[in-house]
């Protein structure tokens, strides 16, 4: 039945790569069955028999499709199947979308559809790398036009050393995650994140990745030789040369005027005349060619700029090739939030807005990989007006969770740990105008908000992106490219990082690829570029993080307690942790592994109820003085609760600092005492005394005598009866003045 059906075999990064073909969706253009280890993945491939009518573009998707039961999940959601794309799967996409794009024909106008669906998952074996490869092996062995193929693997660092394609332990203490994408003799796509490593360790760490692409390529063109299909013929879109050269010489040096500016207000406004200019003229000459007649003076644009970059060394805004447009930097723009910085490059700008929240407000994620929650989010808004235009807002799209993303990636490594600084993070850039770069000036304006809002980063990251012109053997690069450079040119490198090392790289090409002196020439320029920025624009604006949070941002303190004591720090049916959370007006978070998150506006309360954690914890010694509340009245004394659970006698004759005949003449149910540990008992009872603490904390002076020895303790039958068992464990932690068990973890305020 499947008389097609082949397999090929290879080892891919010491694991086996398995290819299936011939038997599965046998009506797409292209289709293969990926297995790498356990992880398997469907790849097919489509593309409509005729052009989309209308577009100056081609119309080319790619969907990651992540399916739960391919880790043994059930969706979450109320239909129990899987709705929108993650964020993880939006991702995917596009780091498979860029560097199988500038392989098609750029003529091109038939629709092309790549679906990836991920069937099973090893964690071992990343996905991600095996629909890359599926998808390059697909699109070959089709009759789609594709000038393939490619290969994609990861880069990891571990302990000095790169490793390709790691493994999911691997992963987890590599400096560096880096996906690198290679055609046959180019670096077709580069999309990293890094734990602030150099350019050398980066730069080599590509190479390796280019080198173990080489491998796969062969092993895909071996299966494109002997089962791939004759490529379709289409109509191309292109303007005949004719109608171009007679465009060209028509309009080039109005178009040379209208260009020659740093305004992109401007630039538009000239140009709008020119287009009208000739559409008068041509419409006639070729009827029914509008949006060929377009072309060609999308394609004259496209000429003059190259030509000036690469024959006059000009730019349109007259900059060097190394020299920026105008920065500047702000903070505090906005009041009663965490903590707000805008960056302006340009015309250019960002306005970040950070906000802080407890531990307990990070993102839950419901995917196939194995991270369950991040404690840093990073979103990008890009509204139509930054770049003079109207559209409804439809939510985000693929490009802005893309540059969220980006953001996040760079900045997650000088974020403090959790015991640091115990907060979640929601960093929010909105676009307020865009001429080129906004991701990187999200990146920058993320560095001001956090150090506005007070978080203790390790060190200030900026975001820069250098440009590329090609033809044939010569090539140049520029730092900072606007809109336009970024419209015409070749490359789109964005590279983030701090003084010592890059925390993230993302590269877009129009062309097949980067040779590694491009990349390299690429790093170092963008390496100055950020030390300039962080030094001259960054840190003169704020020259380190504010000492003291918002008053409108919540207080936190964190503390470890024994896993053992968390069912009594919550209590039953959570009881205690209730009593807390409403006491204090705080919010109280305890995690498996015994890490327990207070968080609150009044920095007091936050102390407070650590204080009452600490006592439920740590068994109360002789000597140390607590806030009580009196919760039972006896003939013979006042029972007090200093925390919940931790009750303790005070004998009448304790209860202040005269002769007390009546025991309500003194206290009541519901008030708040300050008392004094005498002892602790061989059977875990709490001996307390409101005299001794008078006597030491307010100075009062004793009107009479009594045994300083402990009062003997009346056995009844309502005594609280305590567990004898001790925790063992020497609390040396210092004592605050009034006998509290001080918290060596201090409020951030």
């Amino acid at each position: 039945m499947f008389e097609k059906f082949k397999v090929y075999k290879t080892d891919f990064a010491g694991r086996e790569l398995a290819i299936e073909t011939g038997k599965m969706a046998q009506l797409a253009n292209g289709e293969c069955l990926v297995r790498y280890g356990e992880t398997v993945v469907h790849v097919a491939v489509a593309a409509s028999a005729k052009p989309r009518d209308g577009v100056d573009f081609f119309p080319l998707s790619v969907d990651f499709e992540e399916k739960l039961y391919s880790v043994g999940k059930i969706p979450g959601s109320y239909l129990k199947r899987e709705g929108r794309p993650s964020e993880k799967a939006i991702l995917t996409s596009r780091v498979i979308d860029r560097p199988i794009r500038p392989l098609f024909p750029k003529d091109m106008r038939n629709d092309v559809s790549v679906v990836c669906t991920v069937m099973a998952v090893d964690h071992d074996c990343a996905p991600e790398i095996a629909a890359m490869v599926g998808t390059s092996i697909a699109l070959s062995i089709s009759d789609i036009p594709w000038n393939g193929p490619i290969s994609g693997v990861s880069v990891g660092y571990v302990d000095g050393e790169y490793v390709i394609n790691p493994t999911s332990e691997q992963r987890k203490v590599s400096k560096m995650a880096v996906t690198v994408a290679s055609t046959d003799s180019k670096i077709a796509m580069i999309e990293a994140g890094a734990d602030i490593v150099s350019d050398e360790v980066m730069y080599n760490g590509i190479m390796a990745g280019h080198k173990a692409n080489q491998e796969i390529i062969e092993f895909i063109k071996g299966i494109q030789k002997e089962i791939g299909k004759t490529k379709f013929e289409y109509p191309s879109n292109e303007p005949d040369e004719e109608m171009l050269n007679a465009v060209k010489e028509f309009a080039t040096e109005d178009v040379k005027l209208a260009l020659d500016t740093d305004d992109k207000t401007v630039r538009d406004e000239r140009l709008k005349p020119i287009y009208e200019k000739v559409h008068e003229k041509f419409d006639e000459i070729y009827p029914d060619a509008e949006s060929k007649i377009d072309e060609c003076m999308y394609k004259t644009q496209k000429y003059i700029v190259r030509r000036w970059l690469l024959d006059e060394q000009k730019r349109v805004d007259g900059r060097q090739m190394d020299e920026m447009r105008p920065l500047a930097a702000e903070v505090d723009l906005l009041p009663r939030v965490h903590g707000s910085g805008m960056f302006t490059r340009g015309q250019t700008q960002v306005l970040t807005v950070a906000t802080l929240g407890p531990v307990s407000d990070c993102q839950m994620l419901d995917g196939i990989d194995e991270q369950d929650s991040k404690r840093y989010i990073h979103q990008y808004n890009f509204p139509s007006y930054s770049v003079g235009e109207t559209k409804p807002s439809r939510g985000p799209g693929r490009r802005e969770i893309g540059h969220g993303a980006l953001a996040e990636r760079a900045l997650v490594p000088v974020i403090p740990s959790v015991e640091e600084f115990p907060y979640a993070y929601r960093l929010v850039s909105e676009v307020l105008s865009s001429n080129g770069s906004t991701s990187q000036a999200s990146i920058c304006g993320s560095t001001l908000a956090l150090m506005a809002a007070g978080v203790p980063i390790k060190a200030p990251v900026a975001g820069i992106s250098c440009g590329l012109i090609t033809e044939g053997e010569r090539w140049m690069t520029m730092v900072d490219i606007q809109g336009l450079e970024d419209f015409f040119g070749d490359m789109d490198f964005k590279v983030a990082g701090t003084h010592e090392g890059i925390t993230a790289i993302q590269m877009d090409l129009k062309i097949d690829g980067l040779t590694p002196a491009m990349v390299k020439e690429a790093l170092l320029k963008t390496h100055k570029a950020r030390d300039y920025i962080i030094d001259e624009i960054i840190l003169k604006a704020i020259p380190e993080p504010r000492k003291q949070l918002s008053k409108y941002a919540p207080k936190m303190l964190s503390t470890l307690i024994p896993v053992e004591k968390i069912r009594e720090v919550i209590g039953a049916g959570g009881k205690v942790i209730q009593k807390i959370c409403a006491e204090c007006n705080v919010k109280v978070d305890v995690e498996e592994d015994g890490h327990v998150f207070v968080s609150g506006i009044d920095a007091e309360n936050c102390s407070r109820a650590m204080t009452i954690i600490d006592t439920i914890v740590n068994d109360p010694e002789p000597g140390a003085i607590y806030n009580g509340k009196v919760t039972r009245i006896m003939d013979f004394g006042a029972f007090v609760e200093i925390a919940p659970g931790k009750e303790g006698l005070v004998h009448i004759s304790r209860l202040d600092v005269k002769r007390t005949e009546k025991v309500t003449d003194v206290v009541n149910v519901g008030d708040e005492v300050m008392v004094k540990v005498l002892e602790i008992d061989e059977r875990g009872r709490l001996n307390l005394s409101r005299r001794d603490a008078l006597i030491e904390v307010e100075g009062l002076t004793p009107e009479n005598e009594i045994s300083d020895a402990p009062s003997h303790r009346v056995q009844h039958n309502g005594d609280r009866r305590r567990d004898n068992r001790r925790d063992d464990r020497q609390d040396d932690r210092p004592r605050a003045s009034n006998g509290f068990i001080a918290n060596t973890n201090k409020p951030h305020n």
